[in-house]
């Protein structure tokens, strides 16, 4: 997954206003505490929000499973003048050399966690690599976005020199949503490549992350809806599950 994608992900995610997701997170974190210091960000892919959280003064680690998305990242630190490690790591598997103040998880990095093993290991991966008193800060897309939206139809769109197909399916009994991308990229030759990608993401229930964040021994659990301080609703797009590692351990 997110191999050859990589080089064009960015392309895709060009509607994004990655700088307001930014301002978010940095809220969430004040709400939590964490107003400075060291911050992993977990599938952190080409960098999109770890490089503003860096320019907001948060000393950041990016992490991600796919060595050519974590390329494009450093790529575009480097061309902005920041100075980031990114580590090629398992979420699931976070091993790191210094305890963070928090640890974040964007852009559906937790979908793509499709077992409930998966998450807990995550949480406990996460709750060794944060201090005592540091937060978990993570989104997901709602299964009401992957059963309801993402599923009602193929996707398609026709760009300059870019064609691509997006089917989705969707599972009911596993909760995971199958989908299959095709992309026609035009080369310099006049030539078109043809690039194919199959992700699955799982839709996760509030209640479900509630019961296995407490399970794990975070507290002060919160699930916001998109963008806002609002409760979680059925209808959001997107939820932001935010957690604290309790400064005294229980």
């Amino acid at each position: 997954m997110y191999q050859d994608f990589a080089e064009i992900y960015d392309r895709l995610m060009d509607n994004v206003n990655y700088d307001s997701w930014a301002d978010y997170y940095v809220r969430l974190l004040s709400i939590y505490g964490v107003r400075e210091g060291k911050i992993c960000e977990c599938a952190c892919g080409t960098g999109n929000l770890t490089l503003p959280l860096q320019r907001a003064g948060f000393q950041m680690t990016g992490v991600d499973l796919s060595r050519e998305m974590l390329w494009q990242a450093a790529q575009k630190a480097r061309k902005q003048g920041i100075a980031i490690p990114f580590v090629q790591q398992d979420m699931r598997a976070l091993n790191l050399h210094r305890p963070m103040d928090a640890v974040i998880a964007t852009c559906d990095g937790v979908n793509y966690l499709t077992k409930d093993e998966d998450l807990r290991s995550f949480l406990r991966a996460a709750w060794r690599a944060i201090r005592p008193g540091g937060a978990l800060i993570f989104d997901v897309s709602t299964p009401h976005k992957l059963r309801d939206q993402l599923c009602a139809g193929i996707i398609c769109e026709d760009l300059e020199d870019m064609t691509y197909f997006w089917q989705n399916r969707w599972n009911p009994r596993t909760a995971t949503v199958e989908m299959e991308l095709c992309f026609f990229l035009r080369e310099k030759d006049g030539r078109y490549r043809r690039m194919e990608e199959e992700q699955r993401q799982r839709a996760w229930e509030a209640q479900e992350m509630k019961n296995l964040l407490l399970q794990t021994g975070y507290r002060g659990v919160c699930i916001y809806g998109d963008g806002n301080l609002n409760p979680a609703k059925e209808t959001d797009a997107r939820w932001h599950i935010c957690a604290a590692r309790p400064a005294e351990e229980e």
